[in-house]
């Protein structure tokens, strides 16, 4: 398929069509990656996973845990 470069303020952009995206697993504010290789644009989707609290917390033992740490006194609306 062939579009057109736009200006979008200073820069240029592209319409990724609903197919294209479709395909690709795109939504709207999905991250990508955008690298130039040998003249050519690649864009790749930036899949991040999602982690749950129990998952973020499972590793954490008493061996590895940080200690409290105090940060002096408190300062204006900080105090409570």
């Amino acid at each position: 398929m062939n579009t057109h470069v736009q200006r979008w303020g200073n820069s240029l952009a592209i319409r990724i069509p609903k197919a294209f995206a479709v395909q690709a697993g795109l939504e709207v504010d999905d991250e990508i990656e955008i690298v130039v290789q040998e003249g050519q644009i690649i864009l790749t989707p930036v899949k991040t996973k999602s982690y749950s609290l129990d998952e973020l917390l499972k590793n954490i033992t008493p061996e590895n845990r940080h200690d409290e740490w105090d940060m002096d006194v408190n300062v204006g609306n900080e105090a409570w």
